[in-house]
């Protein structure tokens, strides 16, 4: 597995790199555009991380485990096809940057996310063949203004805001996603806790599904639904998403 992160430098502009332990080698490009590597090498601590991600789009999925429909509805209400939506890309925050509180909401939550990055263009991709469009896998917060949620007809505010999609820090390459642990950690408590196994569906039907409806790019950040558990978060709290095989990405709320 490989290590894919994007960074800045003092004040240049944000660029990729592969990471092997504090050691960075810079690529000339965005990794899903081709891995291209240069001759400069970095130090970690001499770059600011930033999110990994910079997509045209980021599509959700509503309840994809049994037991958050469990927990926040009832067994019987499971959807029979993904629900989808999407978060504005400049929703986009990255390892460290904190979530900022909206005036307009009174409850915001955490939801911890497996996400996954589309690595080429992707129309109407068969489920067997899903795995050839993606390019790697991340960590997601799929931060949410429960009150407006539960107040709108559709999510687009309530998950919407600047800063609600915490994303990072890394993008690893060549993992097996089929049944990894996912935690949602607050202030050092495990809060949340599933497999991607639970899924009631799985990431490369969720692919054929959402490219049936409309074309993914490279770079595209596919977040693929919540484990049970979700609760707000308070001021001060260190927000934790925590997965297996892929990294820790850290937030704090404000």
């Amino acid at each position: 597995m490989k290590k894919h992160i994007r960074f800045q430098k003092e004040n240049q502009a944000p660029q990729f790199g592969i990471l092997e332990n504090d050691s960075l080698t810079v690529l000339a490009q965005a990794p899903w555009d081709g891995i291209v590597e240069t001759d400069e090498k970095l130090d970690l601590a001499s770059v600011k991380i930033l999110a990994p991600v910079t997509p045209s789009k980021i599509i959700c999925i509503g309840l994809n485990y049994h037991a958050h429909v469990a927990a926040s509805y009832s067994a019987d209400e499971a959807p029979e096809n993904p629900l989808l939506f999407l978060k504005p890309s400049s929703s986009i925050i990255g390892d460290g940057d904190k979530i900022i509180h909206p005036k307009q909401s009174e409850r915001v939550d955490y939801e911890a996310e497996l996400g996954v990055v589309i690595g080429k263009v992707a129309r109407n991709v068969a489920e067997k063949d899903a795995d050839d469009y993606i390019f790697g896998y991340t960590c997601v917060n799929d931060v949410t203004a429960r009150d407006l949620q539960k107040q709108d007809r559709q999510w687009t505010r309530a998950k919407g805001f600047d800063t609600f999609c915490p994303t990072g820090p890394h993008i690893v390459t060549g993992l097996d996603y089929t049944d990894i642990l996912i935690e949602g950690v607050v202030n050092g408590e495990v809060l949340q806790s599933g497999r991607t196994s639970q899924m009631i569906f799985k990431i490369p039907f969720l692919i054929e599904y959402i490219s049936s409806v409309m074309t993914l790019y490279p770079g595209d950040l596919i977040s693929t639904g919540t484990p049970a558990k979700i609760a707000p978060m308070q001021a001060g709290d260190q927000i934790e998403v925590r997965i297996e095989n892929v990294g820790t990405l850290k937030n704090e709320m404000s």
